[in-house]
């Protein structure tokens, strides 16, 4: 059977609608076999999407977009310039196609990661795909934060029982700030900062200071 975090088609396509609740009102997406949460709005995804979306703008890149929810629901309800790729080819078919049913500009492309992707980035949202193993997962981690501009975040959603601390220590390592912003139902939101150029010149200048400082009592 082909799993959906992968470019593998071979899965029958049989397409259909469902209809997604968010902020009161029901938006129509097709989605289809082969794809994450295909009956469904995934909840860890409503969740991050929820607690974020207000603070959202400039370049979003929907990271893993699958058919489209998350990224089409950020056009309809923020002024960004959206970006959506998921290693899918059939998922990436389908948001296409669901952006362009809600009028919603988009550049959807088809990568494995962020290896088709260029450029820079103020806001990365991902629901990391767990049966894919934890070598994918950091890999994203770690090209999401060459593709951040200074002072941009990735924000993701792990269940706790699913490694929801390994994944923040791996954060913490990568990333300059990274904090928990909300909980449910055993999901935590995480967002992990890249810090503004001046903020890390400052905290390597007071590194210097402490060395130096250091070198000084040692005498």
């Amino acid at each position: 059977m082909s799993h959906y975090f992968s470019s593998d088609q071979s899965t029958l396509s049989e397409p259909f609608t469902i209809d997604i609740s968010f902020f009161g009102k029901s938006y129509p997406f097709v989605s289809d076999a082969g794809v994450f949460s295909k009956r469904q709005f995934d909840y860890g995804s409503r969740v991050m999407l929820e607690a974020v979306i207000d603070q959202l703008s400039g370049r979003v890149l929907d990271l893993g977009c699958g058919y489209g929810p998350v990224g089409v629901l950020i056009g309809l309800h923020r002024p960004v310039a959206l970006t959506m790729v998921d290693v899918n080819p059939r998922a990436v078919e389908l948001a296409k196609a669901n952006a362009l049913a809600h009028g919603v500009a988009a550049d959807v492309i088809v990568s494995d990661g962020l290896d088709k992707v260029s450029g820079v980035f103020d806001h990365i949202l991902l629901n990391p795909p767990i049966r894919a193993g934890k070598a994918v997962i950091y890999r994203l981690f770690e090209q999401a934060y060459e593709h951040l501009a200074d002072g941009a975040q990735l924000i993701i959603v792990i269940r706790k029982k699913q490694g929801a601390d390994s994944a923040k220590r791996k954060l913490q390592a990568i990333y300059d700030r990274v904090e928990t912003i909300d909980r449910s139902g055993g999901y935590h939101v995480i967002v992990a900062t890249r810090s503004a150029l001046s903020d890390r010149d400052m905290a390597d200048h007071e590194i210097g200071q402490d060395d130096h400082k250091a070198g000084v009592d040692d005498r």
